[in-house]
């Protein structure tokens, strides 16, 4: 994540996490460490995956302290094994105490994300095929988790409401159908704007691909549906599949030939890597 990011759309909410988690003082360190005294302590992984998210440990860090200095062994995206060295820090013992248990929230949690966005990209390899995420993401922690996501192997669909049209069954049902839908967002919506619909039957696909959609989302079709979807369409539109995608279930539709495959479970299901800050120690 660079610099720029970092600081237009990570450190405000960074800074939220460290408020919720210091409203006042930090009781346990400021009883332990009344005074300020150097120390370094280890950063260990302790489960294989790809890690995510150091610059934002980091910047937890330099956030209540810039003169923490930290020497990391490997990047963002490098495979981590159980029991690897990936980091030391150095700098106030009581900063690496109470900033700890939030740079490992986000540094687990986004490491979680890409590793297990690794596992289903990595199936993707030899296909046209690509994986997308989806807004189904925490509250307040997209930035972060769509950026795992995309360190992990997958693609990142629309961060948010503005930034593109998809028409899903309620806009469809609100418009009055799928051609009115269309048409309204081609009036409304400027040019440069690609309009997705989302369809659940062939009929559907039909009407999408004569209204001029620019992408067809098949939404919980089975495998033969896509297929006759994707016929229907003939390069009209780009296609993508949706519909409880997991890794358990997605090796089905690596031949179906859609453009795209977004899953939701690449934010909301992905289990954190198990990470530590190990072997605090003072220097004398």
């Amino acid at each position: 994540m660079n610099e720029i990011t970092m600081k237009c759309n990570a450190d405000a909410l960074i800074l939220q996490a460290l408020q919720e988690d210091i409203t006042s003082e930090d009781i346990t360190t400021n009883a332990v460490m009344p005074e300020a005294k150097q120390g370094r302590v280890e950063l260990i992984c302790k489960q294989d995956g790809i890690i995510a998210g150091l610059d934002v440990l980091a910047r937890t860090f330099h956030l209540l302290d810039p003169s923490v200095e930290i020497q990391f062994n490997c990047k963002d995206g490098d495979k981590v094994t159980n029991g690897q060295l990936m980091a030391v820090l150095t700098g106030d013992i009581r900063v690496l105490l109470s900033g700890e248990r939030v740079a490992l929230n986000y540094l687990q949690r986004m490491s979680g994300i890409a590793t297990y966005t690794n596992s289903i990209a990595s199936l993707f390899e030899n296909s046209k095929t690509k994986l997308l995420d989806t807004r189904k993401t925490t509250p307040n922690m997209r930035v972060f988790e769509k950026y795992a996501v995309k360190v992990g192997g997958g693609y990142n669909h629309r961060y948010n409401l503005s930034d593109g049209v998809l028409l899903k069954d309620n806009h469809i049902g609100a418009a009055g159908g799928v051609k009115e839908a269309i048409q309204m967002a081609k009036e409304y919506a400027p040019f440069v704007r690609k309009i997705e619909v989302e369809v659940e039957n062939l009929d559907m696909v039909k009407e999408a691909a004569d209204a001029g959609a620019d992408i067809i989302m098949l939404d919980n079709m089975t495998p033969d549906e896509m297929k006759e979807a994707i016929r229907i369409i003939d390069g009209r539109a780009e296609t993508e599949c949706s519909g409880n995608v997991t890794r358990e279930n997605v090796e089905r539709l690596i031949d179906i030939g859609v453009d795209y495959i977004s899953s939701g479970a690449l934010t909301h299901s992905a289990p954190i890597l198990d990470i530590s800050l190990k072997n605090l120690r003072p220097i004398e």
